[in-house]
């Protein structure tokens, strides 16, 4: 067996974990039975060498991982549409497997993909960009207006995260995330994947999704400090030209802080796993069955962690 990382995602009351070729969604329903859906996938980076050059691979991958994202998410919120009779649920279950809706299902992904990626933009790029420009008049030096918007960046961020993690429905959400971190690290110690196994295991993890958003916002402070612009329309401009690469510089980070186990690279991602105390909690034992049921539907875990305590995977 090859090594490889497994990544995963929260979704509503389920986890999503992907390996190289599959990724496999396992959801606690409302009948408390466990349903997991295996889908097959081929990556960018395996179909056209471009898309593994360092920098461009981290922009591919986003962008891959936030369309797989939206699809499980969606997959998963079938389970718990509100106000439905229960007939009615089970027939949007098989509509939205049937292929007559795969067009709109992916034309709709793409809109959330697209929206999404606005928003975001708009919110934690542009938004202090603009803001500090109104310090232009007071402060004429160009490196410490692009340290004051880095630090407002990073503010909207963190409030942002807090925010959120106040909702009802995000904290299981956050919980299943902490499963899923949880179920990952056990995998990766080399222990049978049982719930108590899982269970003893951190909720945080040095590839979360979580560590990648807050290294965008650190590493963009770092480049746009070099970045000077006169205009508001200029820094506007460069700040949305430069997202794919500080996206991609991001994503090299937490790639080499998830393959490297020096204490470097562990001291690197200490405050991307401090956020992730917001983004991640304890989980119950019925929660990390279900993420250990993603597993499942992904690699043979027992031969994996064999491979683990035999130091024995294939070069």
């Amino acid at each position: 067996m090859k090594k490889y990382n497994i990544g995963g995602q929260a979704v509503i009351e389920g986890v999503m974990m992907k390996g190289p070729d599959k990724y496999a969604i396992a959801v606690r329903k409302p009948d408390n039975d466990i349903e997991v859906q295996v889908n097959n996938y081929k990556s960018f980076g395996d179909r056209h060498k471009i898309c593994r050059v360092p920098i461009i691979r981290g922009v591919v991958n986003f962008v891959e991982s936030l369309f797989i994202g939206v699809k499980t998410l969606m997959y998963s919120a079938d389970f718990y549409e509100e106000d439905e009779p229960e007939e009615k649920k089970v027939k949007a279950q098989d509509d939205k497997r049937d292929k007559d809706k795969e067009s709109s299902d992916t034309g709709y992904m793409i809109f959330t993909v697209v929206i999404s990626l606005v928003i975001a933009i708009g919110l934690f790029m542009l938004l202090p960009a603009y803001l500090v420009t109104f310090l232009g008049k007071y402060i004429e030096s160009n490196i410490i207006l692009n340290l004051i918007e880095g630090i407002l960046r990073l503010l909207i961020f963190i409030i942002y995260v807090v925010c959120i993690s106040m909702m009802k429905d995000i904290k299981r959400t956050f919980m299943y995330h902490g499963a899923e971190h949880k179920t990952i690290n056990c995998l990766e110690a080399g222990e049978e994947l049982t719930p108590e196994n899982v269970k003893k295991h951190t909720r945080y993890h040095k590839r979360c999704g979580t560590s990648f958003l807050f290294y965008v916002v650190i590493i963009s402070i770092i480049v746009f400090i070099f970045v000077n612009t006169d205009t508001v329309w200029l820094r506007l401009i460069s700040r949305l030209l430069l997202v794919p690469v500080i996206a991609g510089l991001s994503y090299e980070f937490i790639r080499f802080a998830g393959r490297s186990d020096s204490k470097l690279s562990y001291i690197l991602s200490v405050p991307g796993m401090w956020v992730q105390k917001l983004t991640t909690k304890e989980p119950d034992l019925d929660m990390i069955e279900v993420a250990i049921k993603s597993v499942e539907g992904v690699i043979d875990w027992h031969e994996y962690i064999e491979c683990v305590r035999n130091n024995s995977f294939e070069k």
